[in-house]
């Protein structure tokens, strides 16, 4: 398998050492004299061997890091046998430090080991074979030429390392800022489609169904009564509709409307269900006390379960009980179910959705569905402890 192309910093790096050690070997000047013991080669030239090895091994440093440090330390050992280059010294210094800086962590670990334990054994084996002061200075350049290198990389890489870990929680943390302003802003769209839907449907129901009737009953009191609730409904709708343009103007950030339907205006609400047309009975055994949220939600599946009897139910009686027990505020609406007989407002089905999304919100449950002849619509909305009535 080909190796990777080297780096350009490599390159550079590797040509340098290179044409720095061939100056070296031009003007004579090498790191040993040729009557040292351990010259085994004299002259300038077998020192291009080890010189031109070690800048090999150079661009390696990233591609193939411990290929690169196991041919250098057996350059850097044939390197001396010569008289030596300064320029070599320091390529296998260099080679030690990208071997622990690019190398895999278990690598980076064991050649600090390694160059630890030659650097204690360059200066305690010396010293107590010749008993000399000068031994010590044996130690002194093992540390500098392998440990201090694979030192300094073991800094860079954890600086690195951290760098890096810093700015993947960065990305993480901007990641979850997005995905938490975007349910946020879908949790909110949400919201203020139910507050739409709930508040309008049943105004623009209502004339819907007397439109229908008054277009096709050509009788002028009929038409006059259902123009007066068009009317009505209408002017109710559009103050609905400011409130709700009030609410989305607003720049305080308020969550809830500023004057919120409570359930204390469920007798009203019943009254313009019946001024629509519909017969319909409230039954309510207490529910003070409760938190605004439920009251809210209660007041809107109230609502929208009258406009779906408006629109959809047979003649007949719609009944809306409310009873707080057990820690729930509990809320059911019948209506007689079946095939109906004259105008209809059609439905998208929205209106169940929205309903179901508000008991869930607060952690309650919610059920729609005929029951024999009625179509009931059940909502058990929790009720935190501690809440009086």
């Amino acid at each position: 398998m080909a190796l990777p192309r080297p780096h350009r910093f490599d390159v550079y790096i590797a040509a340098g050492g290179l044409l720095g050690g061939l100056l070296l070997v031009g003007i004579g000047l090498g790191t040993r004299a040729s009557s040292d013991p351990m010259t085994l080669f004299d002259g300038p030239w077998p020192v291009l061997v080890p010189l031109t090895v070690l800048a090999g091994c150079e661009l390696l440093r990233r591609t193939a890091p411990r290929a690169a440090l196991l041919i250098a330390t057996v350059a850097i050992c044939a390197d001396l046998t010569t008289q030596g280059s300064i320029a070599s010294v320091l390529m296998f210094t260099d080679v030690v430090y990208a071997a622990v800086l690019y190398g895999p962590l278990a690598s980076a670990r064991r050649i600090q080991w390694i160059t630890g334990l030659l650097t204690v054994a360059g200066t305690l084996a010396p010293f107590a074979v010749w008993r000399e002061p000068e031994a010590l200075l044996i130690g002194v350049v093992v540390g500098v030429v392998a440990y201090g290198p694979a030192a300094t990389g073991w800094i860079v890489r954890n600086h690195r390392d951290a760098a890096e870990a810093a700015r993947l929680r960065a990305e993480q943390t901007a990641l979850l800022a997005e995905i938490d302003r975007s349910q946020a802003v879908t949790a909110e769209r949400a919201r203020m489609a139910r507050e739409l839907h709930d508040m309008v449907a049943n105004h623009l129901s209502a004339i819907a169904i007397h439109s229908t009737a008054a277009l096709s009953i050509d009788e002028p009191a009929t038409s006059r009564q259902a123009l007066t609730v068009i009317r009505e409904n209408s002017v109710a709708g559009l103050a609905e509709m400011r409130r709700l343009i009030g609410i989305l103007r607003d720049a305080g950030g308020a969550t809830e409307p500023a004057v919120s339907p409570t359930l204390d205006g469920l007798a009203a609400l019943v009254d313009g269900a019946r001024a629509n047309g519909l017969d319909v009975r409230l039954d309510s055994d207490g529910h003070g006390g409760v938190p605004a949220p439920v009251e809210l939600a209660a007041y809107r599946i109230v609502q929208e379960s009258l406009t779906n009897a408006l629109k959809h139910a047979c003649p007949g009686r719609v009944t809306v009980a409310l009873g707080r027990r057990d820690g729930v505020l509990d809320v059911r609406v019948t209506s007689p179910y079946g095939r109906r007989d004259g105008p209809r407002a059609p439905g998208s089905g929205a209106g169940l959705a929205g309903m179901r999304e508000r008991a869930a919100l607060l952690g309650g449950t919610f059920r729609a569905g005929p029951q024999g002849a009625l179509w009931a619509v059940r909502a058990t909305l929790p009720v935190p402890e501690g809440v009086s009535e």
